[in-house]
């Protein structure tokens, strides 16, 4: 039935059993190609629509007016991780190493992002792009890559807070930026999780994100997200990890999103909210310091500089005064050097962050004697 009137058209999808049970060997969803035309706009074909049983699937489009390039853009979307074939994920800690309450090299506190900028392929593939993603989209395009649409609510609720988590924690340590790359997170399942530039998401998955994308997963003794690591439960199934079926069949029993949480992350998480900020947040301060620079950002980086002197003592320690001067900018030149960096004396992007780096690592070893 084609539905013109809100915008709904009714298409064939397979059993509903098909998603319910991991054992099938037949794929849950149908799969559909769409072939977008309006005038004075680019053509887009968009390959692998996903439709489940008993769900609403949006397609959202963003068509481009720019003529003089006549090229279809094509869009490819990648099967559900559930049924897909794809990298598993490199364990990592729950609770990242943070630097001391004195070093500034997270940010102050958990915000949640007007922009998520995912890179499409592993870290160090500088081939792939980097898409700027509106945060809420960015969270329900993972849940529909990563669950299906049509399973109990709860379980969807506690699917998308283990989504939020995991992404908040890379946001809140600036995990990929700490280590000198210009993006917040990947789509890589072996780095991070699903997302597919294009796809197409379900309403169900809309309306939950839309109503706790500011909640994320954490414990009393920590002041991060906790990174939420999750995994199918079937394939691989991970001691601590939420497991993605196991999650449905408690669903299935009536559990709450909340016991279904603690079952895998333990009694002692809770949820916390976080408020929104502007743009793609960074403790870097958006200007390079150099010589005449002054106030707080010059304060941590001198502080900083003389921590990491303590096991590199060619860096010479300077008076911590706010004021890039000259016994700053020797300091700076001489880490550059150390680490094999372009010796401009200038803290810009790449040395703040490189110096960030470098001093939790220091922090960490003091710790440790």
């Amino acid at each position: 039935m084609n539905q013109e009137k809100h915008g709904i058209v009714s298409l064939a999808a397979p059993a509903l059993l098909l998603s319910q049970n991991p054992e099938t060997e037949e794929r849950p969803y149908s799969e559909y190609n769409l072939i977008i035309t309006a005038p004075n706009h680019r053509d887009i074909i968009i390959e692998g629509v996903q439709i489940l049983p008993d769900t609403i699937a949006q397609q959202n489009v963003f068509m481009h007016t720019d003529m003089q390039n006549k090229t279809t853009e094509r869009i490819q979307i990648e099967d559900n991780t559930l049924w897909g074939d794809f990298p598993l994920k490199i364990p990592e800690d729950a609770v990242k190493e943070l630097p001391p309450p004195t070093g500034f090299v997270v940010l102050p506190q958990v915000v949640i992002p007007e922009y998520i900028v995912v890179h499409a392929g592993v870290p160090d593939d500088t081939s792939a792009p980097n898409y700027y993603v509106p945060f809420k989209d960015y969270i329900k395009n993972v849940a529909s890559s990563e669950v299906y649409a049509n399973w109990p609510t709860e379980t969807l609720v506690a699917n998308i807070l283990a989504i939020l988590s995991l992404t908040l924690n890379r946001v809140y340590t600036e995990w990929y930026r700490g280590k000198g790359f210009n993006f917040t997170i990947t789509n890589s399942t072996r780095f991070d999780q699903a997302f597919t530039y294009g796809r197409n998401i379900f309403d169900e998955i809309s309306v939950i994100v839309d109503n706790i994308f500011n909640t994320y997963i954490t414990k009393p003794e920590i002041r991060q997200p906790l990174f939420a690591q999750y995994n199918d439960g079937q394939r691989v199934n991970n001691p601590g990890w939420l497991s993605q079926w196991g999650s449905k069949y408690l669903g299935d029993q009536g559990y709450d999103h909340m016991s279904i949480l603690r079952n895998y992350y333990g009694n002692s998480i809770f949820l916390a909210n976080a408020n929104s900020v502007a743009g793609v947040p960074s403790s870097y301060p958006g200007t390079a310091l150099q010589t005449g620079s002054s106030g707080s950002n010059v304060t941590i980086i001198q502080e900083q500089l003389n921590a990491i002197s303590n096991n590199y003592p060619a860096i010479p320690k300077m008076r911590v005064d706010g004021i890039f001067g000259p016994q700053t900018r020797d300091a700076v030149i001489t880490f550059q050097g150390i680490f094999n960096m372009p010796q401009s004396g200038i803290v810009d992007f790449s040395t703040w962050y490189r110096i960030s780096h470098i001093y939790v690592a220091v922090a960490k070893l003091a710790e440790m004697v």
